[in-house]
């Protein structure tokens, strides 16, 4: 028998339904530790099956992100030293990417639930 039919059961069914909502929406974040699988799957410690790479989230500074970098002190010969190259003003004295690594099968990583989303915050190492 299809309980569709039944409209109590399906009343019932949607007062459950919209407290379970309302209990999962006031869940605070919580913090969870997890490790990246060979499929780049998160399995962590609180959920018991791998969550697939494109179901959760990541921050950026584990992506492989890439930050530039300047020094814009000027560290050359001073004003009196005949062999002063001088440096135009405001360019950089010296600059370079770096490159974040980027998550990596075997991983360790900080893991925050929010609601019910994971997101990779970043990796875990030891001390």
């Amino acid at each position: 028998m299809a309980y569709d039919s039944n409209k109590g059961i399906s009343a019932l069914a949607s007062v459950i339904q919209g407290k379970a909502k309302q209990a999962a929406d006031g869940i605070p974040m919580s913090l969870d530790f997890g490790v990246i699988n060979g499929d780049f799957s998160l399995k962590t410690n609180t959920f018991g099956k791998p969550i697939p790479r494109s179901d959760y989230s990541v921050c950026r500074l584990v992506t492989g992100y890439t930050l530039a970098t300047s020094d814009s002190s000027w560290t050359g010969h001073l004003q009196n030293d005949k062999h002063n190259h001088g440096s135009p003003s405001g360019v950089p004295a010296h600059s370079h990417d770096v490159p974040m690594p980027g998550l990596k099968a075997g991983d360790r990583v900080l893991v925050a639930w929010v609601q019910n989303e994971a997101v990779v915050i970043d990796v875990v190492v030891r001390a």
